[in-house]
């Protein structure tokens, strides 16, 4: 049958596709030596170190995708985990782990997550050395990374050479789709998930056969078991094993699940070896968005805060609800909103809309009470007041309710904003006020950057990520 001959046809370019893309992404067993060599020779060199200065450190062990082989070699960071017994203060746990941090490795910097860890290099290698504790229960973590000993025995029985090749392809195609990684810039797909959903559905292919047809919000259950006590308001779902009462999904937004579920079915019906392959980041200059804007007839303002002092995961959140107070805040004034988008700079944060006009009308509604109410005099005696801003009524209205026609003070999108951006519920630590106020611009008056570049492309060059160009 014709449709039997296409399908057929289509699995024989898939293999092909994923066939090529496994081989480029495959390391050579040169590497992979190399590798096994340095994830011993970094435990024997920390255990050494600890006992050198006596330290309470319970176990070392390199774990992730360094240890299991699942790594794009171009994303590689030796995770190096430093556990310590659960009832040393939190204080010397920073003390320790960040002292054998530094026995170790050279080129020590010290990040932060939920508290201190120490980025460095090992034998040319990447390692990042993060503490945490030694529990025996993964359902009562005392730190986020305390479960990872346990998620790697689970992926470790489980993940044969086969399986390492499918989680290889499985990351490379959402690395493709921009949505792989779990950390608060991206909202993606961990690396765990990923190699979750390529066990749960026997590699790459069945995955997709799987997504292509999910309908958001995806609740993955595993047969004959009680559901997990998870929310329900969240895009995926999928318990951890060694927590049911985590949901390993937490961090990916429903955007992002959704764009993964329509390349599903974009993929399986054009298998195509670009699918595994990096896409070169897009960027919008202003001029460039300036000529869309005017293709567009409408009108893009710019509100640029300070950059606070945070970590990625406690900036991107209070950042994007900067986003959605500021646009709330454009609707309520009678503005619109044809759509928003931010992004952080080194020293700045740029939130970006775009509306149906710079300009709202002079005239407002006002609404007022029902005729017959004590409020009624209050309401005509302000209205008719001899400097009151009227231009028609006070007038009653078809339900017999008062109104009049109010004239407005400001009328441009810019002016409002920078009346209102004070009083703007923007996250505890992009409050607006002196002396870093943040400032409101029109897209031609603003600086360039590529902060600027990167928001005005989320607004202005939105598209699937595997159309070539916006005709395409």
């Amino acid at each position: 049958m014709p449709d039997d001959s296409r399908e057929r046809e289509r699995s024989a370019e898939a293999d092909r596709a994923e066939a090529a893309a496994a081989a480029r992404l495959a390391p050579s067993s040169e590497f992979l030596a190399r590798l096994a060599k340095v994830r011993i020779d970094l435990v024997a060199r920390v255990l050494g170190a600890a006992k050198a200065r006596s330290s309470p450190l319970v176990r070392a062990l390199v774990a992730g995708s360094a240890a299991r082989g699942t790594f794009l070699s171009d994303r590689l960071d030796v995770d190096l985990f430093l556990l310590f017994p659960p009832d040393l203060p939190r204080e010397r746990l920073r003390e320790e782990g960040l002292a054998l941090g530094r026995a170790v490795l050279e080129e020590p910097e010290t990040r932060y997550a939920e508290h201190p860890y120490l980025r460095g290099r090992f034998a040319g290698f990447r390692v990042d050395a993060v503490p945490g504790f030694a529990i025996s229960d993964p359902a009562h973590p005392l730190s986020p990374v305390d479960r990872t000993p346990f998620h790697q025995h689970y992926l470790a029985d489980r993940e044969t050479p086969e399986v390492v090749v499918q989680v290889r392809l499985a990351k490379a195609f959402l690395r493709s789709l921009g949505v792989y990684g779990s950390e608060a810039r991206t909202e993606g797909v961990s690396g765990y998930l990923v190699e979750l959903l390529v066990l749960r559905f026997g590699g790459l292919r069945g995955l997709l056969r799987a997504a292509q047809s999910w309908r958001l919000p995806v609740r993955l259950e595993e047969p004959a078991k009680e559901p997990p006590r998870l929310p329900a308001d969240v895009a995926l779902i999928l318990a951890d094993p060694v927590d049911p009462h985590r949901n390993v999904a937490s961090a990916l937004s429903r955007r992002n699940l959704a764009l993964f579920v329509l390349a599903a079915g974009e993929y399986l019906a054009r298998p195509d070896p670009s699918w595994f392959e990096p896409r070169p980041p897009r960027s919008l200059s202003r001029s460039t968005a300036l000529e869309r804007v005017h293709e567009r007839g409408s009108h893009v303002t710019v509100v640029v805060l300070p950059r606070p002092e945070l970590v990625d995961d406690t900036l991107f959140p209070q950042v994007r609800k900067a986003e959605r107070a500021i646009a709330d805040e454009v609707a309520r004034s009678d503005f619109r909103v044809l759509g928003s988008a931010s992004s952080v700079g080194e020293h700045r944060v740029f939130v970006v809309l775009e509306v149906a006009h710079a300009r709202r009308p002079v005239v407002r509604s006002q609404d007022g009470p029902p005729a017959g109410l004590d409020r009624v005099g209050h309401f005509l005696e302000k209205w008719t007041a001899h400097d009151a801003p009227v231009l028609q009524g006070p007038y009653v209205r078809e339900d017999g309710s008062l109104g009049v026609d109010a004239r407005r003070p400001d009328r441009e999108i810019e002016s409002v904003l920078r009346a209102a951006l004070p009083r703007l519920s923007l996250g505890k630590d992009l409050a607006v006020s002196a002396p870093a106020p943040g400032t409101v611009h029109t897209l031609s008056e603003a600086d360039e950057s590529p902060a600027l570049a990167e928001a005005l492309t989320a607004l202005l060059d939105r598209r699937l990520p595997w159309r070539a160009d916006p005709g395409a």
